[in-house]
């Protein structure tokens, strides 16, 4: 496996062994359970459905799920699989040796690895243009101008016409986000925690999607110095 659920539950920090102090982003990761493979003879390609925070009470059932999602769970009773609030599919590139029912824990990660984390960021609501965009604004002083914090033109000689993608005001936040290269700095075994040195989409409370990161460290290239 090179994925797995969590919940972001805030910021902390830890002490390494020669003194200094590393901020860390706390990730409450797993306990996951596989709830469903896809294969590439049946669907087409290799995956892996992953089931987090399973639900206790039956009378919540209905009111969280759906009912083709609990048709799903009802598929894989015999396994022993209890109804998960979250269902995320991970891509891998084989599925040999893995089954429904099976645990998924934090330990598939190791100290000093890189990994790529993904979730919603924090929502912000209807915002301006220079809050938004980053704007500059006008002038503030001496009457030279009236704007201020607005966006001024919609760079279109037709009025009726504005082109794709021109940065106003808008819903700011509340968008997919990965973060990547994100290095892991310690791991909890006992209580599903993984800490990591970086930005984790979202607020405390935040659902996000731990994998193993897609990006290839950059080779440093070395400077031939010439005579002079």
């Amino acid at each position: 496996m090179k994925g797995i659920l969590g919940k972001k539950l805030g910021m902390s920090k830890v002490y390494k062994d020669d003194g200094t102090v590393v901020p860390v982003t706390v990730i409450k990761a797993g306990p996951c359970k596989i709830v469903g493979i896809r294969t590439r003879e049946k669907n087409g390609y290799t995956a892996v459905q992953l089931g987090f925070e399973e639900i206790t009470e039956a009378k919540k059932l209905r009111k969280i799920l759906t009912k083709p999602v609990l048709g799903q769970f009802e598929k894989i009773k015999d396994h022993k699989v209890k109804p998960t609030r979250y269902i995320r599919e991970v891509r891998e590139e084989s599925v040999d040796g893995l089954e429904v029912g099976q645990d998924v824990l934090v330990d598939i990660f190791k100290e000093g690895e890189k990994v790529d984390i993904s979730g919603k960021s924090i929502g912000k609501g209807f915002t301006g243009a220079i809050k938004r965009w980053h704007f500059g604004g006008a002038k503030d002083s001496h009457g030279a101008s009236k704007v201020h914090r607005k966006p001024l033109s919609a760079g279109s000689t037709d009025g009726a016409r504005t082109f794709r993608g021109k940065r106003g005001p808008g819903h700011m936040g509340n968008d997919n986000r990965t973060n990547q290269a994100i290095e892991v700095v310690r791991i909890d075994k006992e209580k599903n925690l993984l800490l990591v040195r970086g930005p984790v989409p979202g607020a405390p409370g935040n659902l996000v999607m731990v994998e193993k990161t897609v990006k290839v460290p950059a080779r440093r290239k070395h400077k031939v110095r010439g005579n002079r």
